[in-house]
């Protein structure tokens, strides 16, 4: 393979460069240099998000909102982590909240929601989504007596049955959650599509861009959704999860929340007191992929750094796709590389348990996750529950070297 094709644009920073911001990079197990292949459970993390989170805790640790220096300093920290997670997501700063992780975001918003929905009124999941997307609203059942209805996936190919979209859609509809991109097998869905036909039906969207936002760059404004969540550990910063929602709908909901907290959006739409250090810690991991770009602005740093990125991630997962697909008793699952999807393949190895392959590589430097990734729905209807998926997929520091050693290392270990 030919690693310069994806080393260097003039306005993006090279692979090579990239790498020497991430200290893991530099770790080894049983002699091999770590091949990090576990980006989509989580990626590796620049030292810049690190020396903004120490920054905080050493410098400005303080509650907000009081008369003293450290928590006018924590205020103005958290006020430009908004407008820098807005410049991500395309919206205004008011708009971004940020919580312990998306699922209990998810779970929040789904409480506050369900509280003016009846006996009856539906709300849309997908078989292809986290089921931080599927079981959130459906815990509503419950406690509320909503009907969930599903859109189905097609198992071979990995894709939504959005042909059916139209059916499930009726007055009682309330709300369409839909994952942008499927953190099991890489699918890219038509989320604009899903947000019009739930506009036009009169429900509410909501949108898991968790394993999207580190692939694609998110604009919730072109896919014309309600709420759209993300998770900054997969994009390179720390555990802090963000909720995007339109101002005048998190200014109305009935979010459950203490008296003396703010009734102003966004923060009464947070419980309890932040992780200051983590939400600095996530505008340093955008701050830092804007910085391997050229632009007049945040947003179009942005812009060109995730343009070469889709560039590079497709040149990578034709080349993990096709080197496993070529190996004898290995089979991949999802979409072909040709499609719109992410870097990630999630293959199996004969009738080997994922966690056994995953230990083989590990023994080899390669770290890659196995099981069912909560896409539980996904797993099941391809009929791997028992055996699960070892799932690899490619950050913005892999290089086309790392993925010729996964597939020499899987070679190996199918072929004993």
């Amino acid at each position: 393979m030919n690693e310069p094709q994806i080393a260097k644009s003039l306005s993006v920073a090279s692979v090579e460069e990239i790498r020497r911001h991430f200290p893991a990079l530099n770790r080894t197990h049983n002699d091999f240099p770590v091949a990090y292949f576990d980006g989509p459970g989580g990626t590796q993390i620049p030292r810049a998000v690190a020396d903004a989170m120490t920054d905080y805790l050493f410098n400005h640790n303080a509650n907000a909102h009081w008369a003293f220096p450290t928590s006018n300093e924590t205020d103005a920290l958290v006020a430009n982590a908004r407008q820098t997670l807005a410049d991500f997501l395309n919206c205004a700063a008011d708009e971004i909240v940020f919580g312990q992780n998306m699922t209990s975001l998810t779970l929040h918003l789904a409480r506050a929601l369900g509280r003016n929905f009846a006996a009856g009124d539906q709300v849309i999941v997908t078989e292809l989504d986290h089921h931080a997307n599927v079981d959130t609203w459906r815990s509503l059942e419950t406690e509320r007596g909503v009907v969930i209805r599903v859109l189905p996936m097609n198992a071979e190919s990995g894709e939504l049955e959005m042909d059916k979209l139209a059916g499930l859609l009726n007055e009682k509809t309330k709300l369409v959650a839909i994952g942008a991109a499927s953190n099991a097998l890489g699918t890219i869905s038509d989320v604009k599509r899903v947000c019009r036909m739930a506009r036009e039906s009169g429900a509410l969207s909501f949108v898991d861009a968790v394993h999207y936002a580190p692939h694609n760059l998110v604009d919730v404004r072109e896919f014309g959704c309600d709420f759209l969540a993300c998770s900054a550990y997969k994009f390179y910063g720390p555990h802090v999860g963000v909720l995007f929602g339109r101002k005048e709908l998190l200014e109305k909901i009935d979010f459950p929340k203490l008296k003396p907290s703010p009734n102003t959006a966004p923060e009464r739409v947070e419980t309890g007191t932040q992780s200051f250090e983590s939400i600095c810690g996530a505008a340093a991991a955008i701050n830092f992929l804007a910085s391997l770009a050229s632009g007049n602005s945040r947003r179009e740093q942005l812009e060109n750094a995730f343009a070469e990125f889709h560039r590079r991630d497709k040149i990578l997962t034709a080349a993990l796709w096709n080197g496993l697909a070529g190996i004898r008793g290995v089979k991949v699952y999802g979409a072909a590389p040709d499609a719109e999807r992410t870097s990630l393949v999630s293959f199996t190895v004969r009738d080997l348990p994922s966690a056994e392959v995953s230990r083989e590589l590990a023994k080899r430097g390669i770290f890659a996750s196995h099981g069912n990734f909560y896409a539980w729905t996904i797993v099941e209807k391809l009929r791997l529950a028992n055996q699960g998926l070892v799932r690899a997929g490619a950050a913005c520091y892999t290089t086309l070297e790392e993925v010729e050693r996964l597939v020499a290392a899987v070679k190996a270990i199918a072929v004993n």
